[in-house]
């Protein structure tokens, strides 16, 4: 009985996470640019667990310790559950299939050496007493105290019906590498306005909301008029008139 209470408890947990996976994400992705204040990458001592209180559980910190590896400093529970144990101290690879953990290892290299904002979508293995489970994955490198890019805020999020019998290892679905640029996030300059006689045009264009100028006609030019011609325009006026 109490087995069952604690599986049900499990399938609560996970129906509540249906659909939380792209926000989660998207609020750390959020969070770690904040931190960057123009810089390439923030350090790990910006990371503050009160700015990510929504999604500590889901939330976790690595440490580049090998090519490719990189192992846990910090997770949240919701990792704990998904493995059945403790994973701090154990590599990321450990959360994958042997067929993932190549995939894996590549791109978190990629994410130290560029570095780079990796963002994967995950499957997890099925079987008996393992229910279908998809995952986001998100990681965000940092600087270490020593100021080498040996550090990564990570965030992972599995939604299905019930986590089931653990350990849960995933696949490698999709993956997307964004190489960072410093100061990549600050607003785009305004288009320069294009001149219109460099495209041939030789009225300006009517400005955008106002209506165009309705076409005044065109007077017919009137020919220079002898003096004696003006003179017959005008008209004599008597006083008794």
């Amino acid at each position: 009985m109490e087995r069952d209470e604690k599986t049900l408890g499990k399938v609560v947990q996970m129906v509540q996470q249906a659909g939380a996976g792209q926000r989660i994400v998207a609020e750390m992705r959020a969070y770690w640019e904040a931190l960057r204040r123009g810089r390439l990458v923030p350090a790990r001592s910006d990371v503050d667990p009160r700015g990510i209180e929504r999604a500590l559980e889901y939330a976790f910190i690595i440490e580049r310790v090998a090519p490719g590896m990189g192992r846990f400093r910090l997770a949240g529970m919701h990792l704990n559950d998904l493995m059945g144990m403790e994973v701090r101290g154990m590599p990321l690879t450990a959360m994958f299939t042997p067929e993932g953990r190549r995939r894996i290892a590549e791109v978190t290299e990629a994410m130290f050496q560029d570095p780079a904002i990796v963002e994967l979508t995950l499957r997890a293995e099925t079987g008996i007493g393992k229910p279908p489970l998809n995952a986001r994955l998100v990681l965000l490198p940092l600087k270490s105290d020593l100021g080498d890019i040996t550090r990564a805020l990570g965030c992972l999020v599995a939604e299905g019906e019930a986590i089931g019998r653990t350990p849960r290892r995933f696949e490698v679905m999709a993956a997307q590498v964004t190489p960072i640029v410093q100061g990549a996030d600050t607003p785009a300059p305004a288009p320069v306005p294009v001149n219109p006689a460099a495209l041939g045009l030789h009225d300006p264009a009517p400005a955008f909301g106002k209506p165009a100028p309705a076409a005044q006609p065109q007077r017919p030019a009137i020919a220079p008029r002898t003096p004696e011609e003006r003179r017959a325009m005008f008209r004599l006026v008597r006083a008794d008139d």
